[in-house]
């Protein structure tokens, strides 16, 4: 592959991950489990347990085994074709699906923001 295909591959499987790891650990269809995994992570008995537990309530944990089972899924790797590139993707893909979902959290802050403005502004104009 290309250096501009496999940039276009990392930002294509990049997305995936950062929509599957942001589903999982911030959207209300999951909330149950979620707190669910959330007490488990601080009531389990081992380290063990409690560290598998959290990696299930944290987007930037999850990420990087949701992007195992996206490398394993399509063979992407970078730069170099053996083990290496697979290392190398391995480490990259999570970090550009993390800033996806730092753009995606402060986007959704921006529009709760203007949202609350708006509405504030049209109840302090139905009082004149």
């Amino acid at each position: 592959m290309s250096i501009s295909e496999q940039i276009f591959w990392l930002i294509l499987i990049s997305l995936a991950v950062a929509s599957v790891s942001w589903t999982l650990t911030q959207e209300e269809i999951f909330r149950e489990a979620r707190e669910f995994f959330a007490d488990r992570s601080k009531s389990a008995r081992t380290i063990l347990e409690q560290k598998f537990y959290y990696m299930l309530t944290c987007e930037y944990c999850l990420s990087h085994w949701v992007t195992i089972f996206f490398l394993l899924l399509t063979g992407f790797w970078l730069l170099i074709d053996d083990f290496r590139g697979y290392l190398i993707a391995f480490f990259v893909t999570p970090w550009v699906a993390n800033q996806f979902m730092s753009l995606y959290r402060r986007l959704r802050v921006g529009i709760k923001h203007e949202n609350a403005l708006a509405e504030n502004e049209i109840e302090g104009g139905e009082d004149s």
